[in-house]
């Protein structure tokens, strides 16, 4: 469950994982972005959601969302579990700093500065120099694949992002669907390839191990899919399309 599209990378990762699984995927195009919306809003909005996918009884469910796992992990999982398990995304700051550093997270604003994430670097990067960055504007262009918009976004948080940083924390799941934009900006000359983490694999992982399922990336093609449009079937929004994540779930699944 995400508000928009930026669940594709988590779902790209589980259908790799796992090309039998069936997945349901919803997401609230009605309601996005939730980043703007107060922490009440915004958790009214996710437990929607999150009740939609919940209703098509699912193994598991991941909140493929940072900004929704900040505000309204705690309520979606009093609420699911523990018939559901309910995994979040966190910006992967603890692999991120075990390079040593210097670090740029990249997050929406609503994330940008939260107690949570600054929780985060507090028990994960004590030692390693942190820089947050907000990405104004860059998950909704993200979600439309508003290309001029992308990347006016990017180079505006490039700009933000110091010249020496050598890792950078993808702390939104949108930003992983244009992970070699972000590189190709604040990638500097002479300077060693910058490392990029995102969660999405990692979350896949945490997905298969809460339900005792294994990886079995063998395994014949045939999972269905499932989207709900803020809690009505449909089919994948266009935008999804223009990303490689959402051309392997739509190459991948069954017409249904």
């Amino acid at each position: 469950m995400d508000s928009g599209i930026g669940l594709l990378a988590a779902t790209a990762a589980v259908r790799r994982l796992r090309p039998d699984a069936d997945l349901v995927l919803s997401l609230d195009p009605d309601g996005m972005p939730w980043g703007p919306r107060t922490t009440e809003d915004l958790t009214a909005r996710a437990m929607a959601v999150a009740e939609a996918a919940a209703a098509h009884r699912p193994d598991a469910l991941i909140i493929g969302c940072n900004t929704a796992t900040v505000h309204a992990l705690p309520t979606v999982r009093a609420r699911l579990e523990p018939g559901i398990p309910v995994i979040g995304t966190v910006p992967a700051i603890k692999p991120a700093a075990a390079g040593g550093g210097p670090v740029a997270i990249w997050a929406t604003p609503a994330t940008t500065g939260s107690p949570y994430q600054r929780g985060l670097i507090e028990d994960f990067a004590d030692g390693v120099t942190v820089t947050e960055v907000p990405c104004w504007g860059l998950a909704e262009a993200v979600e439309h694949a508003d290309e001029p918009a992308v990347e006016a976004a990017v180079a505006a948080a490039a700009a933000l992002t110091p010249r020496d940083v050598t890792t950078v924390v993808l702390g939104c799941t949108h930003y992983e669907l244009v992970a070699d934009r972000i590189r190709a900006a604040v990638q500097r000359p002479g300077r060693p390839p910058l490392a990029l983490h995102g969660s999405a694999g990692a979350v896949a992982a945490q997905a298969l191990r809460r339900i005792g399922a294994r990886p079995a990336p063998d395994a014949a093609p045939g999972g269905s899919l499932t989207v709900l449009l803020s809690g009505q079937e449909g089919g994948l929004p266009a935008a999804a399309l223009a990303y490689p994540e959402g051309r392997l779930l739509q190459a991948v699944s069954p017409a249904p």
